[in-house]
Protein backbone atom coordinates (compact mmCIF):
# COMPACT_ATOMS: atom_id res chain seq x y z
CA UNK A 1 0.00 0.00 0.00
CA UNK A 2 1.25 3.96 -0.45
CA UNK A 3 0.49 6.25 1.48
CA UNK A 4 0.71 8.81 -0.79
CA UNK A 5 -2.16 10.93 -2.49
CA UNK A 6 -3.53 10.41 -5.94
CA UNK A 7 -2.74 13.51 -7.63
CA UNK A 8 -3.30 14.11 -11.10
CA UNK A 9 -1.28 14.53 -13.63
CA UNK A 10 -1.10 18.58 -15.22
CA UNK A 11 -2.45 19.24 -18.39
CA UNK A 12 0.38 20.41 -21.15
CA UNK A 13 0.18 24.58 -20.84
CA UNK A 14 0.96 24.55 -25.08
CA UNK A 15 0.17 22.49 -27.77
CA UNK A 16 1.85 22.84 -30.93
CA UNK A 17 1.43 21.15 -34.40
CA UNK A 18 4.50 21.92 -37.42
CA UNK A 19 5.17 21.09 -41.36
CA UNK A 20 8.18 21.37 -43.10
CA UNK A 21 7.66 21.66 -46.85
CA UNK A 22 9.71 19.29 -49.17
CA UNK A 23 10.92 22.29 -51.05
CA UNK A 24 10.91 25.75 -50.47
CA UNK A 25 7.72 27.19 -51.60
CA UNK A 26 6.99 30.54 -52.87
CA UNK A 27 3.21 29.31 -53.58
CA UNK A 28 1.10 31.39 -51.04
CA UNK A 29 -1.95 28.66 -51.53
CA UNK A 30 0.52 26.25 -50.74
CA UNK A 31 1.43 27.79 -47.16
CA UNK A 32 -2.53 28.13 -46.67
CA UNK A 33 -3.12 24.51 -47.53
CA UNK A 34 -0.51 23.54 -45.19
CA UNK A 35 -1.52 25.99 -42.19
CA UNK A 36 -5.18 25.09 -42.42
CA UNK A 37 -4.39 21.20 -42.19
CA UNK A 38 -2.44 22.65 -39.03
CA UNK A 39 -5.52 23.81 -37.58
CA UNK A 40 -7.72 21.11 -38.25
CA UNK A 41 -4.66 18.98 -36.18
CA UNK A 42 -4.32 21.86 -33.22
CA UNK A 43 -8.04 21.74 -32.59
CA UNK A 44 -8.49 18.77 -32.11
CA UNK A 45 -5.88 17.63 -30.30
CA UNK A 46 -7.03 20.80 -27.56
CA UNK A 47 -10.72 19.03 -28.17
CA UNK A 48 -9.06 15.37 -27.29
CA UNK A 49 -7.49 17.10 -24.24
CA UNK A 50 -10.26 18.85 -23.16
CA UNK A 51 -8.49 22.24 -23.14
CA UNK A 52 -9.05 25.50 -24.89
CA UNK A 53 -6.42 28.51 -26.20
CA UNK A 54 -6.02 31.73 -25.76
CA UNK A 55 -3.64 32.62 -28.17
CA UNK A 56 -2.11 31.34 -30.94
CA UNK A 57 1.53 31.37 -31.76
CA UNK A 58 2.68 31.27 -35.66
CA UNK A 59 6.45 30.68 -36.35
CA UNK A 60 7.14 30.93 -40.11
CA UNK A 61 10.59 28.82 -41.08
CA UNK A 62 12.96 30.20 -43.93
CA UNK A 63 15.64 28.69 -46.48
CA UNK A 64 18.91 29.83 -44.79
CA UNK A 65 17.49 29.34 -41.55
CA UNK A 66 15.83 32.85 -40.86
CA UNK A 67 12.63 32.24 -38.60
CA UNK A 68 9.83 34.69 -38.31
CA UNK A 69 7.61 34.10 -35.29
CA UNK A 70 4.38 36.47 -33.94
CA UNK A 71 1.56 35.88 -31.24
CA UNK A 72 -2.27 37.05 -31.03
CA UNK A 73 -4.87 36.12 -28.11
CA UNK A 74 -8.15 34.85 -29.03
CA UNK A 75 -11.03 37.00 -28.11
CA UNK A 76 -12.69 34.36 -26.36
CA UNK A 77 -10.77 30.45 -25.69
CA UNK A 78 -11.52 28.35 -27.79
CA UNK A 79 -11.01 24.96 -29.67
CA UNK A 80 -12.79 25.42 -32.85
CA UNK A 81 -11.34 25.00 -35.83
CA UNK A 82 -13.09 28.50 -37.36
CA UNK A 83 -12.13 30.37 -34.73
CA UNK A 84 -8.68 28.82 -34.48
CA UNK A 85 -8.24 29.94 -38.49
CA UNK A 86 -9.46 32.73 -38.64
CA UNK A 87 -6.69 34.10 -36.30
CA UNK A 88 -3.70 31.79 -37.88
CA UNK A 89 -4.93 33.51 -41.37
CA UNK A 90 -4.72 37.49 -39.28
CA UNK A 91 -1.06 35.70 -38.32
CA UNK A 92 -0.16 34.79 -41.50
CA UNK A 93 -1.49 38.00 -43.18
CA UNK A 94 0.66 39.80 -40.59
CA UNK A 95 3.58 38.68 -42.42
CA UNK A 96 3.53 39.96 -45.19
CA UNK A 97 4.98 37.36 -47.06
CA UNK A 98 5.60 38.78 -50.69
CA UNK A 99 8.47 36.17 -51.78
CA UNK A 100 9.72 34.75 -48.83
CA UNK A 101 10.94 31.18 -49.55
CA UNK A 102 9.24 28.96 -46.87
CA UNK A 103 10.66 25.71 -45.40
CA UNK A 104 8.04 25.44 -42.32
CA UNK A 105 5.31 26.28 -40.56
CA UNK A 106 4.63 25.80 -36.58
CA UNK A 107 1.42 26.83 -35.51
CA UNK A 108 1.10 26.41 -30.88
CA UNK A 109 -1.94 27.13 -29.03
CA UNK A 110 -0.66 29.07 -25.65
CA UNK A 111 -2.14 29.61 -22.41
CA UNK A 112 -4.68 26.85 -22.80
CA UNK A 113 -7.49 26.29 -20.19
CA UNK A 114 -10.06 23.23 -19.23
CA UNK A 115 -12.60 23.44 -21.69
CA UNK A 116 -15.24 22.81 -18.77
CA UNK A 117 -13.85 25.86 -17.69
CA UNK A 118 -14.67 28.34 -20.65
CA UNK A 119 -18.44 29.99 -20.90
CA UNK A 120 -20.07 29.04 -24.05
CA UNK A 121 -22.63 32.41 -25.34
CA UNK A 122 -25.68 31.21 -26.59
CA UNK A 123 -25.85 31.73 -30.52
CA UNK A 124 -28.24 32.93 -32.96
CA UNK A 125 -25.61 31.88 -35.88
CA UNK A 126 -27.15 29.27 -37.95
CA UNK A 127 -23.80 28.72 -40.15
CA UNK A 128 -21.62 28.96 -37.07
CA UNK A 129 -24.13 25.98 -34.94
CA UNK A 130 -23.99 23.74 -38.25
CA UNK A 131 -20.20 24.16 -38.31
CA UNK A 132 -19.98 22.98 -35.14
CA UNK A 133 -21.73 19.72 -35.36
CA UNK A 134 -20.07 19.14 -38.76
CA UNK A 135 -16.98 19.20 -36.59
CA UNK A 136 -18.35 17.20 -33.82
CA UNK A 137 -18.89 14.53 -36.68
CA UNK A 138 -15.02 15.80 -38.42
CA UNK A 139 -13.53 14.36 -34.96
CA UNK A 140 -15.55 10.93 -34.48
CA UNK A 141 -15.05 10.29 -38.31
CA UNK A 142 -10.83 10.92 -37.47
CA UNK A 143 -11.14 8.65 -34.52
CA UNK A 144 -12.51 6.00 -36.29
CA UNK A 145 -10.98 5.89 -39.77
CA UNK A 146 -7.62 8.21 -38.81
CA UNK A 147 -6.34 12.02 -39.37
CA UNK A 148 -6.52 12.05 -43.25
CA UNK A 149 -10.12 10.49 -43.62
CA UNK A 150 -11.50 14.02 -43.64
CA UNK A 151 -11.20 17.66 -43.35
CA UNK A 152 -11.60 20.96 -45.15
CA UNK A 153 -11.71 20.61 -49.06
CA UNK A 154 -9.11 23.39 -49.36
CA UNK A 155 -6.56 20.92 -47.45
CA UNK A 156 -6.94 18.43 -50.28
CA UNK A 157 -6.33 20.82 -52.79
CA UNK A 158 -3.74 18.61 -54.69
CA UNK A 159 -5.79 15.60 -54.79
CA UNK A 160 -7.02 14.81 -58.12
Amino acid sequence: MDPRAVVPRALPASAATRCTFPRHTLDGADVRTALLTLVVQLGQVLRQRDQAARALRLTLRFAGGASWETVRRLAAPSTHDEDLRVLAYRLMDAAGLQRGRLTGLALKAEDLVDADQVAEQISLDEAREARLAAEAVSDRIRAKYGPGAIGPAAAFRHVS
